[in-house]
């Protein structure tokens, strides 16, 4: 079973503006912290979500080829093992209130 390598741009600034690489191929996620980042997700990526250490993360994709979605979620499971996290869940939506999802009136 092949494995893909990760690597890992941290901004020496702000310790939740990660942005995991591929190594073997164009794949990038940027990491947020959504207890304190502000974000919009962009239609044209993927977005996922995990819970860890009491944060709830948010990761997008930046710029996502086709060939590379099905490593997305390797990539989150390299980065929970990174943050020494290595059961977080992995959310298809935003589980904050009215977020991720259309309210019912």
């Amino acid at each position: 079973m092949e494995h893909n390598v990760y690597l890992l741009a941290t901004d020496p600034k702000d310790p939740c503006r990660d942005v995991i690489h591929s190594r073997d191929t164009a794949l990038k996620v940027r990491v947020y912290c959504l207890n304190h980042d502000r974000f919009t997700p962009s239609s044209n990526e993927i977005q996922l979500y995990g819970y860890a250490h009491s944060k709830l993360y948010a990761f997008e994709t930046i710029d996502i080829m086709a060939e590379d979605a099905l490593d997305v979620v390797g990539a989150l499971q390299w980065y929970a093992d990174y943050i020494d996290y290595p059961d977080m869940e992995i959310l298809p939506e935003d589980p904050r209130p009215n977020k991720g999802h259309d309210v019912a009136m």
